[in-house]
């Protein structure tokens, strides 16, 4: 992203930086999507498709939940402030991926059977823990309305600290719900736990007034 973002600097204004990241940041997000449930409809995924979906949108949303919480220390060490303007089309997207690999879950995995999924949250540690971080990127998605983000405040930035929190609880859910291969997952959690030490000055305030 570092060099995506220093061509872009040199060849735009502003605003044409801005809207032109937004353009890759559409593109870079939705083909694989497209690509994704082509092949799941096509038996383009292998042996067992639901699995590959499932994972491919979760992965999704970590991946772009750590390019999000990433924007902002790359902007203040590359000084390119305007990164920045793009940090709620990434959380957005985050989120986007997030729901589908609810979504894919509840209707491929359970069948929409919602009893089996109160269950399922309730038994199993890394669901619950997946659902805590779906809900804090659902309200984070929903306060990122502009009128809402004005009316709220300075309870805005309060809220939106706890991208931290769903930061952390994604890297465990990813963890926990894998049976055998850790390197994965392991090498997530290193990533995260980066991310936040950049924090750390930031998580303590915000644990102080909490």
């Amino acid at each position: 992203m570092a060099a995506v973002s220093t061509f872009i600097s040199e060849k735009f204004s502003t605003k044409g930086k801005v809207n032109t990241l937004k353009c890759l940041i559409h593109l870079a997000s939705l083909s694989p999507l497209i690509w994704l449930y082509y092949h799941a409809f096509n038996d383009g995924l292998g042996a067992d498709p639901v699995k590959e979906v499932i994972h491919f949108t979760g992965i999704g949303a970590f991946n772009l939940l750590l390019i999000t919480l990433l924007v902002s220390p790359l902007a203040k060490w590359r000084k390119q402030g305007w990164l920045l303007q793009v940090r709620r089309l990434l959380g957005l997207y985050s989120f986007a991926y997030a729901l589908l690999h609810l979504l894919n879950f509840i209707a491929f995995d359970l069948q929409f059977a919602w009893g089996l999924l109160l269950n399922e949250i309730i038994k199993r540690p890394y669901i619950s823990i997946g659902m805590a971080a779906f809900i804090i990127l659902l309200s984070l998605s929903v306060t990122s309305i502009t009128a809402i983000k004005r009316k709220m405040g300075k309870r805005w930035q309060r809220l939106h600290n706890y991208s931290y929190l769903a930061l952390a609880l994604v890297a465990v859910h990813f963890y926990w719900s894998v049976k055998s291969e850790i390197i994965e997952p392991s090498i997530y959690i290193g990533l995260s736990l980066f991310l936040l030490a950049l924090r750390k000055e930031k998580i303590k305030r915000w644990f102080n007034l909490n």
